[in-house]
């Protein structure tokens, strides 16, 4: 036998006819032509180990790292603080576009009126705009030359009435001893109190500065929110799921019907309270004053429970420092006047419009005031609207459902 490899007598003999590697088929098609098809019955596979139970488990606070829940944690918590402090240092412009979301509500109901009559929203805007600058600029020039006028004259006039009490014999022994005419004289004629209210003459700059600048961004933001008020409205709605969109709407609908009524009515209210002002004042013979007094009381107007005390105390001493009379003829009318305003005027104007109880309004006021001043008992009613709107058509219902 041969050793080389090669020869054909070293070859492996064919395998006989019938055998099975003749029956092999040699290329894919031919095994993919005698295929049979997938197999009928039940085919053996792997089968994975089963999953334990105890790994199903969801992992609780007790099977984490004490390390990782204090790092995230403490994660949480900076950012918490992080948050809070940036809208504390941006409180003043978060309260300035809040007042100018509640004032395009307020104004929206005229605009609306106008839009129903054929008008194009922005001239409408325009329009409400224009009257409302317009009222504002005619309030202050009826105040500012009074109010500097006054001051003025009490420069003046102090020194002179404080040298007429130092004459009486109760008076002079201490004015002898302690000097307190020449001082006060002194204070007042050197303009120290001014530098003391305002902090000198910067102090005073950067007042009206800051008072303008916010004039400025609410009456910018208003006009922004009239104008893109159905857009706003819009973006909120596509906020809420699709099967809950038609309930959203209703209820964004109503909150804003309910804000919007509240301060156009606090409109209405201010300006009855204003002009029937201004005419008892004209009868009273303080038509000098007139249209500075009656803008005070309108502004004042605005704010809850103490506003329209406050402008009755303040118009009265005006009165009674020109004279008697007129002080005590407004003291009557204004009392009369608050008695009218809260039995009728008042219940007539918002009795469609807003619905809030008496006790909620008192105690939201209360609480605006101590937080945020002025500003806050009159922007406190609105969000206690908005409250109310969201207990009674979304906490009431669900708890009748239960």
């Amino acid at each position: 036998m041969s050793s080389d490899p090669w020869e054909r007598s070293s070859w492996p003999e064919a395998a006989p006819a019938g055998s099975l590697a003749d029956d092999r088929p040699d290329s894919p098609s031919e095994r993919a032509a005698e295929d049979p098809g997938p197999r009928r019955g039940p085919v053996e596979r792997d089968s994975a180990p089963p999953i334990p139970a105890a790994s199903l488990r969801r992992r609780g606070l007790t099977d984490r790292s004490p390390f990782g829940i204090g790092f995230f944690g403490t994660l949480g918590a900076l950012a918490a603080l992080a948050v809070g402090t940036a809208l504390l240092q941006l409180q003043t412009l978060v309260l300035l576009i809040v007042l100018s979301l509640f004032i395009a509500l307020g104004a929206n109901p005229v605009v609306e009126f106008w839009i129903r009559r054929g008008v194009r929203r922005g001239l409408a805007v325009l329009g409400v705009v224009l009257v409302g600058l317009g009222l504002l600029a005619l309030g202050l020039a009826a105040v500012l030359p009074v109010a500097l006028a006054q001051v003025n004259q009490l420069g003046t006039a102090v020194p002179i009435a404080l040298e007429r009490l130092a004459q009486l014999p109760q008076l002079a022994a201490l004015d002898a001893d302690y000097q307190l005419t020449e001082r006060l004289t002194g204070f007042i004629a050197s303009g120290q109190w001014a530098d003391r209210a305002f902090g000198g003459i910067l102090g005073a700059g950067v007042f009206v500065a800051n008072s303008v600048f916010s004039l400025v961004v609410t009456v910018v933001l208003t006009i922004y929110f009239l104008i893109s008020l159905p857009t706003i409205k819009r973006t909120i709605y596509q906020l809420a799921p699709a099967s809950r969109r038609p309930r959203a709407r209703y209820l964004a609908d109503k909150t804003m019907r309910q804000v919007g009524g509240y301060l156009s009515g606090m409109a209405v209210v201010s300006l009855c309270s204003a002009t029937f002002a201004f005419i008892f004042l004209n009868i009273i013979g303080m038509g000098r004053y007139g249209l500075a007094l009656a803008f005070v009381v309108a502004i004042f107007a605005f704010i809850p429970l103490v506003g329209s005390t406050i402008s009755l105390i303040i118009v009265t001493l005006i009165c009674f420092a020109v004279g008697v009379v007129p002080g005590v003829a407004y003291l009557i009318y204004g009392i009369v006047y608050q008695q009218l305003d809260a039995y009728l005027i008042q219940p007539r104007i918002f009795h469609r419009s807003v619905n809030i109880p008496g006790v909620v309004v008192v105690i939201a006021a209360t609480a605006g005031g101590l937080l945020n001043g002025v500003l806050g008992a009159i922007l406190a009613i609105p969000m206690a609207a908005v409250i109310m709107v969201l207990y009674r058509d979304v906490l009431i219902p669900r708890l009748d459902r239960s």
